[in-house]
């Protein structure tokens, strides 16, 4: 276990982001100190996940085995102190594992909080917004090359704002597994390595080039190392493609990586340095990079400052929902109405179904986007807007979020989703969806000044009106009327008056 730190400010709540890389658990922990994260512990340790993962995508016992340990000693520290918040994110190789909830589900019980396991994409917006906060604070573009355990991140972006993000395929550990395996080096295998990879760069090189940057930066282990042992050796901080070349003629001079010494290289990545190196040169090399410099910044700090910005509501997931709706065409007034009386409808009832300020979150971005699907077809839209939601790239939200979405905005009509139903673990989503379809109803009512009252318990959704007001909208009673048949097939009865 890697441990770096300094004197904690006593009566100072902390914040903390904990990273579940393919090849390394880091964990940061730091206090806010006039809008800006103070870092005051550093862990980390090397897990190497993506090498547990098998060819039919499931995660070793003994990888599971690494991590959770690993994490026992990360909830030893966060034990008995005092947080603010701690956000828990997973990425590549938790993203293909196949049975990565068995692991997520052990390390939730340790850590004693939730994980999320993010998009590439997210990942790589992430990972920018850590290493623009390392940066001056000027206007100039920047290429950010983050080179992972299982993935490679690269953004394009300015200031803050990313431009271009991608996640690709290729990583230290996963390319050490299929290139070097059992540790064997030569130069046929490097090439091999380097081409694969420059493949995997083929399909995004162009609309990089074309968008351009000025200055080159890059983040995490590999490019660390690279930096590391060039400095070691007596040269300044700048990564270029000709020291590059000279350290992989010195990497080629040996037959095994586990023979690979440098200055600067720290032991637990020799095995790992020959994969993370021919990636970088293959970067260089498609994109035409003179020049690139080692930035701190990564992912878990990423993590920090965005937690930072949604304490101060400038939350990214609102501006990916906005774009969502733009280009779908969602009717922006009817969304505003449904938006309105869900939110309405959830402050009457929320203490008496034991929902908190998460879930009223989630149904306020559900009601905006329930009608995304009517840009495809009228036919089935909650259908082709759940698809929408689940498989596009929703910056800021993770892959759990994009799932509860898609199922509120597949349950606002028609029949409840079967899981919904079925899944005891639910039970709020459930009672999400009932708020969704109600203040869809409401919203079909003209009037939008009129009153109405929700009660509810286990089993009963309640909506009362005005007295004689029902009698006279015979719209709204039949609209009420169908809901009722959808609502009984999921165990509530549903009464109006």
């Amino acid at each position: 276990m890697t441990v770096q730190g300094r004197k904690e400010a006593a009566g100072q709540p902390l914040v903390a982001a904990i990273d579940l890389g393919s090849n390394s658990f880091h964990m940061i922990v730091a206090r806010v100190e006039q809008g800006e994260i103070r870092p005051v512990e550093r862990l980390g340790e090397k897990v190497q996940l993506a090498a547990g993962l098998s060819k039919n995508g499931l995660l070793s016992a003994q990888a599971m085995g690494r991590g959770l340990k690993c994490l026992a000693q990360f909830a030893q520290y966060i034990s008995g102190r005092d947080f603010q918040a701690i956000r828990v994110v997973g990425t590549n190789a938790l993203r293909k594992a196949k049975n990565s909830h068995e692991f997520v589900e052990k390390a939730e019980e340790i850590l004693k909080h939730p994980i999320e396991i993010i998009a590439g994409r997210e990942e790589a917006r992430l990972i920018y917004l850590g290493v623009a906060q390392t940066q001056s604070d000027d206007q100039e573009s920047r290429l950010v090359v983050d080179i992972g355990g299982g993935s490679t991140e690269l953004i394009v972006g300015e200031k803050f704002e990313p431009k271009l993000l991608e996640s690709l395929h290729m990583g230290c550990v996963t390319y050490t597994d299929k290139f070097f395996p059992s540790g064997e080096l030569s130069p046929e295998r490097f090439q091999s390595a380097y081409y694969a990879a420059r493949l995997e760069l083929l399909n995004i090189e162009q609309g990089y080039k074309e968008l351009g940057w000025v200055d080159s930066v890059g983040s995490s282990g590999s490019i660390r190392a690279v930096s590391s042992i060039l400095q070691a050796m007596g040269y300044d901080e700048v990564i270029t493609l000709e020291r590059m070349q000279m350290l992989k003629a010195k990497v080629l001079e040996h037959k095994s990586t586990n023979r690979i010494r440098f200055p600067g290289l720290k032991p637990d990545r020799q095995s790992i340095f020959p994969a993370g190196l021919a990636i970088l040169m293959a970067c260089f090399d498609a994109f035409g990079i003179k020049q690139m410099r080692y930035s701190d910044g990564a992912l878990r700090e990423g993590v920090l400052y965005d937690l930072l910005g949604r304490d101060r509501h400038e939350d990214v997931r609102g501006r990916t929902i906005s774009a969502l709706m733009q280009r779908n065409h969602v009717d922006k007034k009817n969304a505003d109405g449904i938006t309105r009386h869900a939110l309405a409808c959830f402050d009457q009832v929320h203490e008496s179904w034991g929902l908190n300020s998460a879930d009223r979150e989630l149904l306020n971005w559900a009601a905006q986007v329930c009608e995304i699907g009517l840009d495809i077809s009228h036919t089935h839209y909650n259908k082709h807007g759940a698809y929408l939601i689940q498989h596009s790239d929703l910056l800021g939200f993770s892959k759990e979020q994009q799932r509860q979405l898609s199922l509120l905005v597949q349950g606002h009509r028609r029949g409840f989703p079967k899981v919904l139903l079925e899944v005891d673990s639910h039970w709020k989503l459930l009672r999400l969806v009932i708020l969704l379809r109600a203040a869809i109803v409401l919203n079909h009512i003209n009037d939008q000044s009129t009153a109405y009252q929700l009660e509810v318990s286990d089993g009963e959704f309640c909506v009362s009106f005005p007295e004689g007001w029902l009698s006279e909208h015979a719209l709204t009673a039949a609209d009420f009327e169908r809901e009722r048949m959808y609502l009984n097939k999921a165990g509530f009865k549903l009464l109006v008056s």
